[in-house]
């Protein structure tokens, strides 16, 4: 077992562990540590805990000390460089005529590095606008090429349901969506109401999935042959959430679809959600490969 502290360096961001050095940290004390950027200041999310040494996935380094009033002050300073960065930053994207969008800039706690942020349709050469950073701000210049999701979580916003994005608020990290899943779960493949701020598919499409796969083990799908008390039949709807079915019974070809509770069918053959190569084509653009 291994004593750690969680340490996040965003409001909403990965935790990374440190070692505490026998010192006791409390959730939202703030500390010093090195990182692969750098020295950096961040906040402690999780307190004093041991853990399976197996569950370190990275070389676990120490805590340099706790965070004083100086350095808050140092990294309000350099926040405010941030901004100049930023603008800079523009300008000489602009004299450079780079087809790429400036989202947000990053100086390490220690100023040994600035990392400029960016988004853009293909890949960029930057080696002449990096040299131009170098020349002003007199230290290493990282760029960074990110995606759309990434994007959205650093710039934000408000979703289509009126809150803030997930990704902004309470995200940590992002896990995979698919069209599979909007089918399942029989939402209307419009892009335009699957789709999030970002352009791909929404985030919250992960969160009932589990609970839909359950309901979907226990109900036909669209398509499967069923027995129902007034003969067999063809489901044709189904509400997952209630229970309920429409069945088009064999021997009324034509007529009104039937209503029934799941309890009272029999599953004589089940169906498949498929999607259609037309489905797939219009809406894999969606997905984030």
């Amino acid at each position: 077992m291994v004593e750690i502290i969680g340490v996040r360096f965003k409001s909403v961001g990965k935790i990374y562990y440190f070692d505490p050095q026998g010192e006791k940290y409390e959730r939202g004390d703030y500390v010093i540590v090195e990182t692969v950027r750098g020295v950096e200041i961040g906040e402690v999310i999780l307190s004093n805990r041991t853990i399976a040494k197996e569950d370190i996935v990275a070389q676990l380094k120490p805590v340099i000390r706790r965070a004083s009033q100086d350095d808050f002050i140092k990294h309000e300073e350099n926040k405010k460089k941030e901004k100049e960065a930023f603008a800079v930053c523009l300008k000489k994207i602009k004299e450079h005529n780079l087809d790429m969008k400036l989202i947000d800039v990053e100086y390490t706690f220690d100023g040994g590095k600035i990392l400029f942020y960016f988004t853009a349709d293909g890949r960029i050469d930057f080696r002449e606008l990096v040299k131009s950073l170098a020349t002003v701000f007199r230290t290493r210049i990282e760029l960074r090429q990110i995606g759309v999701r990434d994007e959205a979580k650093m710039v934000g916003g408000m979703g289509v349901c009126g809150r803030p994005l997930c990704c902004r608020t309470f995200l940590g990290d992002f896990e995979p969506v698919s069209i599979k899943m909007a089918k399942e779960q029989g939402l209307s493949l419009n892009p335009s109401k699957i789709s999030g701020t970002c352009g791909r598919l929404m985030c919250c499409l992960k969160y009932e999935q589990e609970t839909y796969e359950h309901l979907l083990r226990q109900m036909p799908k669209v398509d499967a042959l069923v027995q129902t008390p007034d003969g067999k039949g063809v489901v044709v709807e189904t509400n997952l959430l209630t229970g309920k079915l429409k069945v088009q019974l064999e021997k009324e070809e034509g007529a009104a679809f039937h209503t029934y509770d799941r309890k009272n069918i029999t599953v004589i053959r089940d169906a498949k959600i498929k999607l259609t190569s037309e489905e797939i084509a219009e809406l894999k653009e969606l997905e984030d490969n």
